[in-house]
């Protein structure tokens, strides 16, 4: 087994002109300043024989350049084997896939001989590689033969570990951080620290009570638990009472306060306009400012939070996640409301959802501990606290949830009402002449578990008076438990099935009985609970399996960390925005633009069913990308409403049929097709083929196709990019406009285009030859 790693210092600017020949051979045509700035961004390590410097499965925040000395690349394969796949010598790059792919790291990269390595952070070579991109010819060039070779051997893609950390959970990041993850009320601040270098550095806390008598912090340091009474004061005050606790000698976890790197701010409401963790500037607070109509109790003192710490800590980069961004991906048909739709877009009323940083980290951590990918799994999602709500992901993204416009819609929590009849509200507006206020009031914190039960918000102590055969408190536990089991059910609909169901936060994670009464008779829909594991789960320390090993949806107790999410989404916020400013510095190239219509991909044995026995597809017309062409046949598709007639098919031929369609084709077929990378087609609907010699019935690969990007591997280098990034992308034309939610796919074999569907291209007024501009890094894969 490889050796831990060498602990690796920061390289100095000076460095030896050997260093810098092997550099050279590294990065060709590099200017030699642009060598050192990232020579002095980097890590320079000296491992031992054997000494491990990279692990598989680990997230791919750097990739290493052998200094001197060899190293070998080496997997564990199904067998069990370790197998060497490859040995580097001083020059040679490694795991270069972190530029082009967000997987985690390959192969285990260990020192065959004692060797000196710099690990390069990809942000940092992204940042520089955009504006020096005639330099990135050798390394594009290494990285496409590492792309073929993962191609040509799927095995070199082995399946994820339960203890790897793919995702970034772990906040190792690219270089040691201090992050401090605020979370502002209306009366407290909630704060946590994390230390990247040092993973036990880690302190958390709340001032309770903020602008009232009995102001009070609680301190949770490596040293232990500390409270201490505040005399009574502002949020001023409060983040001086944090400071201090963070910088005490005895608790604390940093000297001063000024060794903090990096501020990460909960922000509630992130309306239409933020969809992603956002680095603040003044222009964001004024955009934040005007949100605050949609969550007046919450935006507002959100953003008093950020002002005050950006003046106490004016010199790093503060960054705004925000609960609704997750669920910016909820289709039109999910988050409208069935109101006259010019009144909702004039007031921005649609389903915004909350709770997001929380449904993302589980959904993420599930996939983590079933070694499987989250674009692979359908999951569902129950964050049951005070405040409770449900989520759809499917394949990654959300795609409905309970909370609306705001948290107010859904499940019965421990104040608010969730779901509730509108009429309710104008009976009670008439015939107890309430006031909007006192709706609000009555709605949000005298309903839920509280109001029907008449004893608590608190589901323990409503458990408690149901063992004790309280028939209120019966009542109250039923609604709430029938009220999950409702959601859950409707969720699985929705996707066409699902493979995971996860339950978090306070009560999801620490009621077995909560647990129980809410997936009882849905054996139905393929949830079988392990009563003992559910009884016995440990549901606030680890992520525990509470199903049958044969429930063919596997139930999961997932702890809940919101603020570990928020630090990670920071962390990936400054590195986006570094490289999105790098691109605006220079003169960025446009891209191809091109209308993609309808059309069809097909099986080499559908081919022949559908136009005979050793039938070949007849070119008629190359296709952008390489090697691929419209085809003479042509095929009539099939739906359960209606046909679609002279459908063009693609070639060659693909290991899997699939049918894309623009979304406003679906009703003529009468299918719901989600929106799907293509090739992604399980859990999709089908329909039926029909071609000049036979006709074919798929049960599966109708989609509605990602707008999307096809790169070769130089082209992500020079726009800083990789494969799965999602961006924004302005178009020129009659009338300017941004397409958001861009996906990006790298590979060897593509050429530089951008396609969207014929219903975007006609409501934008676009033609195949306009020239796209990427405007911004959304997401990274």
């Amino acid at each position: 087994m490889p050796k831990e790693a060498s602990a690796q210092a920061p390289v100095e600017a000076k460095f030896t002109t050997g260093f810098l020949n092997e550099l050279v051979l590294a990065f060709r045509e590099f200017p030699a300043e642009r060598l050192a700035a990232l020579v002095a961004g980097s890590q320079r390590g000296t491992f031992v024989a054997s000494t491990a410097i990279m692990a598989r499965g680990s997230e791919a925040t750097h990739f290493g350049v052998v200094l001197e000395g060899e190293v070998e690349a080496s997997m564990v394969g199904e067998d069990g084997q370790r197998r060497t796949i490859g040995q580097l010598k001083a020059g040679d790059t490694f795991n270069e896939m972190a530029l082009m792919t967000g997987d985690a790291v390959l192969a285990d990269f260990t020192a065959r001989t004692q060797c000196e390595v710099l690990l390069v952070p990809v942000s940092l070579f992204q940042t520089m590689i955009v504006t020096e991109p005639n330099a990135m010819r050798h390394i594009a060039s290494t990285i496409a033969e590492r792309m073929r070779m993962v191609v040509a051997d799927p095995s070199l893609v082995t399946a994820l570990r339960k203890d790897d950390d793919p995702y970034g959970l772990d906040l190792k990041g690219e270089r040691p951080e201090k992050i401090l993850v605020l979370n502002c009320g209306s009366s407290s601040l909630k704060y946590s620290f994390y230390d990247t270098a040092d993973p036990k550095h880690h302190a958390n806390g709340l001032v309770e009570r903020i602008g009232m008598e009995g102001t009070r912090l609680k301190h949770n340091g490596p040293k232990g638990k500390a409270e201490q009474d505040l005399p009574k004061g502002g949020f001023p005050e409060a983040v001086k009472a944090m400071a201090a606790a963070l910088t005490a000698k005895d608790g604390g976890v940093i000297a001063n306060a000024s060794d903090v790197t990096l501020v990460a701010h909960r922000v509630v409401h992130g309306g239409p306009t933020f969809t992603t963790a956002t680095v603040i500037t003044d222009e964001v607070l004024a955009q934040l400012d005007a949100l605050a109509p949609l969550a007046p109790l919450h935006n507002p003192v959100n953003v008093a939070g950020i002002r005050e710490l950006r003046k106490v800590l004016p010199n790093v980069p503060h960054v705004a996640v925000f609960d609704t961004a997750f669920h910016h991906t909820l289709p039109e048909h999910a988050s409208a409301y069935g109101l006259p739709h010019v009144l909702a877009e004039q007031k921005k009323i649609k389903r915004y959802g909350f709770h997001g940083t929380s449904h993302q980290y589980v959904t993420l951590r599930a996939a983590q501990f079933l070694g499987r990918r989250p674009k692979e799994l359908r999951t569902v999602s129950c964050h049951l606290g005070n405040g409770a709500s449900i989520c759809a992901v499917d394949h990654g993204r959300s795609v409905d949830t309970s909370m609306g416009f705001t948290p107010l819609e859904g499940l019965l929590m421990g104040t608010r009402s969730g779901d509730i009849d509108p009429g309710v509200l104008t009976y009670l507006m008439r015939e107890e002449n309430l006031t909007h206020a006192q709706l609000d009031e009555l709605l949000n914190k005298k309903s839920g578990l509280l109001g029907l039960s008449g004893i608590s918000s608190d589901m323990r102590e409503v458990l408690k008076a149901a063992d004790a055969n309280d028939a209120r408190a019966l009542i109250a536990l039923k609604a709430y438990c029938y009220r999950v089991r409702k959601y859950i059910g409707a969720y699985i609909a929705a996707m066409g099935g699902a493979e995971v169901l996860v339950f978090t936060a306070g009560v999801g994670q620490g009621s077995a009985e909560v647990r129980a009464l809410s997936v009882q008779g849905l054996e139905c829909m393929g949830i079988t609970l392990d009563l003992q594991r559910n009884r016995e789960a440990k549901g606030f320390s680890e992520v525990t399996r509470i199903s049958t090993d044969d429930s063919p949806i596997t139930v999961l107790v997932v702890p809940t960390d919101e603020e570990r999410m928020m630090a990670r989404e920071a962390l990936r916020a400054v590195g986006r925005t570094a490289v999105t400013n790098a691109l605006k510095a220079r003169k960025q190239e446009p891209f191809l633009v091109e209308v993609s219509a309808h059309h069809a991909h097909l099986t080499q044995e559908h081919v022949e069913a559908l136009f005979g026995k050793g039938h070949q597809l007849t070119r008629k017309s190359d296709l952008s990308q390489p090697g691929q062409f419209a085809c003479e046949e042509q095929v009539n598709l099939i739906g359960p409403k209606g046909r679609i007639e002279r459908v063009r098919v693609l070639g060659p031929a693909r290991k899997y049929s699939q049918v894309e369609i623009a979304l406003t084709e679906q009703f003529k077929l009468g299918v719901h097709p989600p929106i799907r990378e293509s090739g992604d087609i399980d859990g999709t609907p089908g329909c039926t083929l029909e071609g000049t010699a036979g006709s074919v019935t798929l049960d599966k690969g109708v989609i509605c196709a990602y707008r999307h990007i096809h790169m070769h591997p130089d082209d992500a280098l020079r726009y800083g990019v990789r494969d799965k990034s999602v961006v924004r992308v302005r178009i020129e034309g009659d009338r300017e406009l941004i397409f958001g939610d861009v996906l990006v796919r790298v590979d060897p074999n593509f050429s530089l285009a951008m396609h969207i569907d014929t219903d975007e291209a006609n409501a934008a007024n676009v033609r195949t030859g306009a020239q796209g501009f990427i405007e911004g890094i959304q997401q990274e894969s």
